[in-house]
């Protein structure tokens, strides 16, 4: 007896999620997203708020995007990513729908549903996308994972009391826990 068809969905399936539904897709797996704590939507709101002053201050030509802002990193219709953070600098990326291809920085902050997720899955999912540089903030933890993919380098563990410093802006270090009080 053969074994049932595995289902694929596509970014179609996405669009056809009821109203507040949230999901993911990757490589044809819908993976549903729990909404974010309190902790998580402060986290978000700070580094938005200090990514985009800093880029304003020097005026960069970057862009920076909070969840829910939909990434497609692939050509096919069967990837599409929400990240917490996004930073484009190709405005070419940005359409009316999100950002197609990958961005330059995201951040993930992590929440106990998407710890597997955001360690291992997107990991690989970026890296293999082309995103330069990515950070997982881990309240629970409290420490931040940062990969810089385009130095191929093995990924740095920073205490949240310790400064983190953002690859693609040499000069900007980044505090989580200064951003909680």
């Amino acid at each position: 007896m053969p074994l049932p068809a595995e289902t694929i969905y596509t970014i179609q399936d996405i669009y056809a999620l009821p109203d507040g539904q949230r999901a993911e897709l990757i490589d044809g797996v819908l993976y549903d997203m729990a909404p974010p704590s309190r902790i998580h939507q402060k986290i978000v709101s700070q580094l938005t708020q200090i990514l985009g002053r800093y880029i304003s201050d020097h005026q960069g030509t970057c862009e920076v995007y909070p969840a829910p802002f939909a990434v497609f990193l692939h050509a096919d219709d069967q990837v599409y990513v929400e990240p917490d953070v996004s930073v484009i600098c190709n405005k070419d990326k940005l359409t009316e729908q999100g950002c197609e291809g990958a961005p330059d920085l995201i951040f993930e902050i992590v929440s106990p549903s998407s710890r597997r997720m955001d360690y291992s899955t997107k990991m690989t999912l970026y890296s293999n996308a082309g995103v330069r540089e990515y950070w997982i903030v881990d309240p629970a933890r409290e420490r931040t994972t940062v990969y810089y993919f385009e130095e191929d380098a093995a990924p740095i563990i920073v205490p949240f009391d310790h400064p983190a410093q953002v690859g693609m802006y040499k000069d900007l270090e980044i505090t989580i826990s200064s951003l909680l009080k």
